[in-house]
């Protein structure tokens, strides 16, 4: 292909034929030179055009601004991206985008992580009338809170519900200044078959959608002396949470974040990469039985709520392949709420269970009849990353200035197998780590399965373990999960085993993750580099595997005697409802 050479601002980009201006500004690699052409549409690989309004320049030569996101380069043309007619034109688009839009940033859960509030500091745009303009009432039918107040007409999230995720709870209706996002049913979100994932939450450039928020319920257990308030906080956590006390990307804060949790109050601070590894050894003990003993193939994973929501709407038919283990977050609970009560003499009724999770589904999740096998809830509340983070900011703690320290002991301990479960593949990793060495006795069993990592959509590798091919797959993002379910159904593919999870990149891109603005989402690949921070974390970890955990070892020695026992099935297992 070849490649064009022209100017921006009087800076050479050279960019291959083909691109658009914008795709060539965000894909050149410029020293020193800040060259900024504003979107707030646009998202890379969720919405490619940007009919906002702002996203234009100048083609020197040119009568009319041109679009950046879909005007072609070609040799020698120069183009301004900071003149006085962009900026106009931009300036004009912002107050109309304004004349829709409840402006009423300081009470605003995103306040200075707002793309539009952003360009309207940038371009000097104000507006007088902020909550007067828009009084309809907020979608709170779900955990999934939808605010068209607020909506700015950019239809990213019904993009990435319905192309990306397949799901399509939302839609966009009507044309011109009466286009709004609606639930595809007139009784809300809840009535619909959204899965809970978040991606709408992920993408939204303003607060359009967001979470309920749970840190009220959490502040209010930490103040009753009466309650045992224990936390748990999931892998995936740790190579976040940092953006949003603006540390670099991909940094893993794992020993701050358990120091944080200290500090505000909890009784005791655990790592949800115990429950990892508990619901692998649950995991690989029933797979070998399939395997075995002719059960049913392929077994997929059920870690991720979000995908077993879907599961049970679209494909109620495959009910039977899923793994009935629970989840790390909730086989974790079961274990507090029934070994760890009775070892420490704590009543179960006065323990409230918190978990920290990437993943706004896990809020669906914990409220689900399946989920409360010893008796009461197996967790009380689920928050997200972005929620963990407004309490510690709330609580006034200086997370950039904590210390490194420990998790709490016994279920603070996890191998690094539990900690990649946070990644596109890691479940499968791990699972794969301890169902090989069972299978072939063989303890020096490769720890590395790279044919599985990545964040490609739908990955496949085939292993032969005891003379037998075992074929596996592993799917993030829904949309490739019904790609690959439809060619199981068909007869066109055949596995043993399939990891799925939710989103795209598993849960290091999950709903309840910090929000990063289109122009970083445009260079960097934010999800292989907070995979990055997992696999790095496993490599350092002196336990690799999660049958070598000595917390998981004692736990099965005390009380659950063996992976698959009864009392292993009563409270780590589940089942699931064809919706």
């Amino acid at each position: 292909m070849d490649t064009i050479t022209f100017k921006v601002n009087d800076v050479e980009i050279s960019a291959p034929e083909g691109s658009t201006i914008l795709q060539a500004v965000q894909q050149a690699d410029i020293n020193y030179a800040i060259i900024d052409i504003p979107t707030l549409f646009y998202l890379k690989g969720i919405k490619e055009t940007d009919e906002s309004g702002v996203c234009v320049v100048e083609v020197v030569g040119e009568k009319e601004l041109a679009p950046a996101w879909s005007y072609p380069i070609h040799e020698g043309m120069e183009v301004l991206t900071d003149s006085e007619k962009v900026n106009e034109a931009v300036k004009k688009a912002l107050k109309g985008i304004l004349s829709l839009h409840n402006y009423n940033c300081v009470n605003c859960i995103r306040t200075a992580n707002c793309e539009l509030q952003n360009l309207l500091h940038k371009y000097n745009v104000h507006d007088e009338e902020t909550t007067d303009k828009n009084q309809n009432e907020l979608d709170e039918s779900t955990v999934i809170i939808r605010d068209s107040n607020k909506c700015i007409r950019c239809n990213r999230c019904v993009e990435v519900c319905n192309a990306v995720q397949g799901v399509g709870a939302i839609e966009a209706a009507g044309t011109g200044t009466d286009a709004k996002v609606v639930a595809v049913s007139e009784a809300g979100l809840a009535e619909t078959s959204c899965v809970k994932c978040g991606q709408c939450i992920a993408v939204c450039p303003v607060a359009a959608v967001y979470e309920q928020d749970n840190t009220n319920e959490v502040f209010a257990a930490l103040a009753d002396s009466e309650k045992f308030v224990i936390v748990q906080t999931a892998p995936s956590v740790r190579a976040a949470l940092g953006e949003e006390f603006a540390f670099p990307l991909g940094v893993d804060v794992e020993g701050r974040l358990a120091a944080a949790l200290r500090i505000l109050g909890f009784d005791k601070v655990f790592d949800t990469k115990f429950g990892a590894d508990l619901t692998v050894m649950e995991e690989a003990t029933e797979f070998i039985d399939r395997v075995q003993n002719g059960g049913v193939l392929p077994m997929m994973t059920s870690c991720c709520p979000g995908w077993i929501k879907y599961c049970e709407h679209f494909y109620p038919e495959m009910i039977d392949n899923l793994s009935s283990c629970k989840s790390p977050q909730q086989m974790f609970g079961a274990v507090i709420k029934s070994y760890y009560a009775e070892k420490m003499s704590i009543d179960k009724e006065n323990i409230v269970v918190v978990g920290v999770m990437p993943c706004t589904a896990k809020k669906f999740e914990i409220s689900r009849a399946e989920q409360n096998d010893a008796g009461v809830p197996d967790v009380d509340i689920s928050i997200t990353t972005r929620e963990l983070a407004r309490m510690l900011k709330k609580a006034e703690i200086q997370f950039e200035a904590m210390s490194a320290e420990e998790f709490d002991q016994p279920l603070g301990i996890g191998s690094g197998a539990g900690v990649i479960f946070g990644a596109t593949g890691g479940v499968m990793e791990a699972a794969l780590r301890t169902a090989v060495e069972k299978l072939t006795g063989d303890k020096k069993i490769q720890l590395e399965f790279n044919d599985i990592r990545g964040v490609t959509g739908i990955k496949e590798a085939s292993y032969s373990i005891n003379g037998k091919k075992i074929k596996v797959a592993v799917v993030s993002g829904l949309n490739n999960a019904k790609k690959l379910l439809d060619k199981i159904q068909d007869g066109s593919s055949e596995y043993h085993f399939i990891e799925v999870m939710g989103c795209p990149g598993g849960c290091v891109n999950g709903g309840g993750q910090p929000q990063q603005p289109a122009d970083v989402r445009a260079k960097i690949d934010i999800r292989s580099i907070r995979a990055d921070a997992l696999y790095s974390n496993d490599e350092k970890n002196k336990i690799r595997k999660s049958h070598e955990n000595p917390g998981i070892i004692e736990l099965y020695r005390a009380y659950l005697e063996k992976p698959g026992s009864k009392i292993a099935h009563k409270l780590l297992h589940t089942s699931y409802v064809k919706r």
